[in-house]
């Protein structure tokens, strides 16, 4: 596993030790880098730990954050491995129920972050990695890239991080039920007419794209930034109506822990 790179980021708690994440600042700009490539970028308690870290001591002077990743996948999803792990250990499901609720505070603090949030996406983006992008305010893509939500396939609810209400509200509810029921792959061109992406470039344009957006944000004033952020977010979420995705966590845990029971017992 590479390195962590921390560059005049804000002090973190002496204890936590980013262990799949590179973090670099420079000024009012925060780029933060899922770093566990070998292993697709899939997101593990641990990783989700290590985003509550970097943006629960998010310095307030920061006005844009940057989500990016390493290697050639922005992110193969959650890791299913871990979630035998949780259910091996507490049948009923109170791992998985801790994990979802991680899951939450991450992409509301994405979504709510007082800084404009830009997703990088290359490669793959499958489940939870959709969720993760979805949470940032402008997302571009390669030309390249391919995303999936095959949970229902893998016999999981689509229940992570909030993603069903965000994504209904981005794409549409018809063409939601399209992508989720089926669980078929979609390419960048398709992510681009259901607004998961608001631009797609080739590969090696990514960063070119990043910056573009970037430069003039930065030169926005900190306040009239920060308020009108504040504002797009209030009216998307009345928007919404009733947001369940809070039940999530459960969710998520009542099914895997029923899937779990001994045939004898169901």
């Amino acid at each position: 596993m590479n390195a962590p790179l921390l560059t005049d980021v804000p002090a973190l708690p002496a204890e936590r030790i980013l262990k799949t994440l590179r973090v670099h600042r420079q000024g009012p700009l925060l780029t933060v880098e899922l770093n566990v490539p070998e292993q697709g970028n899939a997101v593990t308690d641990s990783m989700l730990d290590d985003l509550l870290t970097v943006l629960d001591n998010q310095d307030p002077a920061v006005r844009v954050l940057v989500l990016s990743a390493a290697g050639d996948d922005f992110c193969l999803g959650g890791d299913r491995g871990e979630f035998a792990q949780h259910l091996a250990h507490d049948p009923a499901g109170g791992g998985i129920r801790a994990s979802g609720t991680r899951a939450r505070r991450v992409c509301d603090a994405l979504a709510a972050n007082p800084a404009v949030t830009v997703a990088r996406v290359q490669g793959k983006a499958i489940g939870a990695g959709v969720a993760l992008a979805l949470a940032c305010d402008l997302r571009v893509g390669a030309d390249t890239a391919v995303f999936r939500l095959p949970e229902l396939a893998l016999g999981l609810p689509t229940a992570w991080g909030g993603l069903l209400p965000r994504l209904i509200s981005e794409a549409g509810a018809a063409r939601v039920r399209d992508i989720i029921l089926t669980g078929r792959v979609f390419d960048a061109a398709e992510a681009h007419t259901l607004s998961i992406l608001q631009k797609v470039v080739p590969g090696d344009a990514l960063d070119d794209a990043v910056t573009a957006w970037v430069k003039p944000l930065l030169r926005r004033p900190a306040p009239a930034l920060r308020v009108t952020k504040a504002l797009l977010n209030s009216l998307t979420a009345s928007t919404r109506l009733a947001d369940v995705s809070v039940l999530d966590p459960e969710l998520m845990a009542a099914v895997l822990s029923e899937q779990h029971r001994p045939r004898a017992l169901r």
